[in-house]
């Protein structure tokens, strides 16, 4: 009996050390391996919005986003807070979600209505909470 891997491998029983049931482990473990993996990406997965961060009062807000027709994107920094005004409408939103957010569109957490386009929030982590190293902060040692 033989076995064709995805690696393209050729692999027959009574060449594979151990025999069959070797064989059959090996594959069965690979197999879940695999289907694990695939459970891990969130690749095509929206965020929860608990970890996109919170609604804030406009009046909270330390920069101010006009948001056109043309804007496509906006960088902002975690921690972050950011009154967005896109015609007569307006609202604001503290970046304080979660440090694996890096991106994510910004009619998830608008008002309905206020966004006719996407506009995606790219999100830098906050300096403050970086590692320095040798700069100063939270970062490694150095003897």
């Amino acid at each position: 009996m033989a076995l064709i891997t995805t690696s393209g491998l050729l692999l027959r029983v009574d060449q594979y050390p151990g025999g069959a049931i070797a064989m059959k482990t090996m594959i069965v473990t690979s197999l879940l391996f695999a289907i694990a993996c695939a459970g891990c990406a969130t690749t095509g997965r929206e965020q929860p919005l608990s970890l996109l961060g919170d609604p804030a009062p406009e009046t909270a807000a330390s920069k101010v986003i006009l948001l056109t027709p043309a804007t496509k994107h906006v960088n902002v920094i975690g921690g972050e807070t950011v009154r967005f005004v896109a015609a007569d409408k307006s609202f604001a939103w503290n970046f304080s979600g979660s440090e694996e957010v890096s991106s994510f569109d910004l009619a998830r957490v608008a008002p309905p209505g206020m966004l006719d386009h996407s506009v995606i929030a790219y999100v830098s982590p906050n300096p403050l909470y970086l590692g320095g190293g040798r700069r100063g902060g939270h970062g490694g040692h150095y003897h």
